[in-house]
């Protein structure tokens, strides 16, 4: 593989090389979650251990597909905080336990693409678009993107003495082969 960088990726999508069915490679895909508690003073940082996507990509270069994490596969080192992440205050992963972005358009734009799609947290899917850098060639593209978000648009409004901020910036580092 030579990873020819996102112009490469960016024309081979336009031009239909791209074309076909996508899997993401969990083993080396990452989706990580920042915020900040106690006032915006601590850092919060999570990664979840369980990811699961995939795609497809017409002829024309038309883009859908699905990144799925398991909302109780979160972790920040802290098992109480990992807990109650868990818990109904925040993700309810008893009751949804996927967290799942669906793709619906990617398009060129001034710095790499422009993802469109629906964010699903909780049975609540709210659309979300975002900037994003692709890379790769006609066997394997990796999408990185940080995608800023307000937990309360998703009904995760827990908020202890208002300790804790809404602002959670998610950090998604993909790969995808195609099948």
């Amino acid at each position: 593989m030579t990873t020819s960088g996102q112009p490469t990726a960016l024309a081979a999508l336009g031009e239909g090389r791209l074309a076909g069915s996508w899997t993401l490679d969990a083993a080396r895909s990452q989706v990580r979650l920042a915020t900040k508690s106690m006032w915006g003073m601590v850092p919060v940082r999570g990664v979840f251990g369980e990811v699961s996507g995939s795609g497809t990509v017409t002829g024309a270069g038309a883009v859908t597909g699905t990144l799925t994490v398991a909302a109780a596969s979160v972790d920040t080192k802290i098992k109480k905080r990992d807990d109650h992440l868990r818990s109904a205050d925040f993700f309810d992963a008893a009751k949804y336990p996927d967290i799942t972005f669906s793709v619906e358009a990617i398009s060129p734009a001034a710095d790499g693409v422009t993802v469109a799609g629906g964010l699903t947290v909780r049975g609540t899917t709210r659309p979300v678009s975002f900037g994003a850098t692709v890379s790769g060639d006609d066997g394997e593209v990796t999408l990185d993107a940080e995608v800023p978000v307000n937990r309360a648009d998703w009904g995760l409004t827990f908020n202890q003495l208002g300790m804790m901020g809404t602002k959670i910036a998610i950090t998604v580092h993909a790969v995808f082969t195609k099948q």
